[in-house]
């Protein structure tokens, strides 16, 4: 049990970077972004390439996540430019990258077994595989809350934040919405991309397949995050978002433990959002709202 809860907090550290990468698009732009089905494959496929053509696979990582920064700026001026509404332009941009994405591989899946991956030092330090990919998880994640913390509080981040909640004031004080929507879009996939190259790192393989879903576990991870740790303030948000992460894997890893097929895990994980998406619709139903009824004069 103890080795099913360490894999499945160690893969829950590496996804937690995409679930932050989507609350930015989901909640901060209030956009549903399509785009990180696309990216994070890229991101994958990005750094199995580089990494078995020899560059350093902290490099490579980087250029992850330069390419899912380029995927979700394509996004953004199809949204911004075009006009082209915000979900379909993620469609659009996410099937246009299965076909770059095959282009990068080469073939629909690249292994990586027996490459040296970021994983590697700390293994050179005498940590197994699950507490490296801990270790490095835990890096990756303390980096990208307190850098988000840091810029969301800068000028340009309050733009960001103020764009997705009330974009008519913001045009009012002068800002251009469409730069900032750009913006939060490109952070955004380039953190699903940089969420991909660690997962593949970890997986061992990069599969074009491999975002396929990837946008339903993030918002499970989201939703699961906000009501179990809540949201008090931003920087807490972000916190909350990486215990969402870890906590879903643990779900399906003592849910495949229960013996529940891995086929299901798709239907599990719609179900499990459709229902904290109604938790606010459910609660109404069980405990109604009681109206006062004021006496007559």
């Amino acid at each position: 049990m103890l080795d099913i809860i360490k894999g499945a907090v160690s893969l829950g550290l590496l996804w937690s970077v995409m679930t932050i990468g989507v609350y930015i698009t989901y909640r901060v732009l209030d956009i549903a972004d399509l785009t990180v089905e696309g990216s994070i494959a890229m991101g994958a496929a990005i750094a199995a390439q580089a990494i078995t053509n020899g560059i350093n696979p902290y490099i490579a990582t980087g250029i992850s996540l330069l390419g899912g920064m380029a995927a979700g700026l394509v996004t953004g001026l199809l949204h911004t430019k075009l006009k082209i509404p915000a979900l379909l332009s993620g469609i659009l941009t996410m099937i246009a990258l299965y076909s770059i994405n095959l282009r990068i591989l080469g073939k629909a899946s690249l292994s990586l077994l027996r490459m040296e991956t970021v994983y590697t030092p700390f293994e050179r330090l005498g940590l197994d595989s699950s507490w490296a990919i801990i270790a490095l998880g835990l890096i990756s994640v303390i980096i990208v809350i307190c850098f988000l913390y840091w810029f969301f509080g800068t000028e340009i981040g309050c733009a960001i934040r103020a764009t997705g909640n009330n974009p008519n004031m913001v045009r009012a004080q002068g800002i251009n919405t469409n730069t900032m929507i750009i913006i939060g879009l490109v952070i955004s996939n380039g953190l699903v991309a940089l969420s991909g190259a660690l997962i593949s790192q970890n997986q061992t393989f990069a599969d074009v397949q491999m975002g396929t879903g990837s946008i339903v576990i993030g918002l499970a991870s989201v939703i699961i995050g906000e009501v179990l740790f809540g949201k008090r303030n931003f920087f807490l948000r972000l916190v909350s978002l990486a215990m969402g992460a870890i906590t879903y894997r643990i779900i399906i890893a003592l849910v495949l433990k229960m013996g529940m097929h891995s086929n299901d895990l798709k239907l599990f994980t719609a179900i499990t959002v459709a229902v904290a998406l109604a938790l606010p619709i459910i609660k109404a139903y069980i405990n109604p709202p009681k109206i006062a009824i004021e006496e007559g004069e």
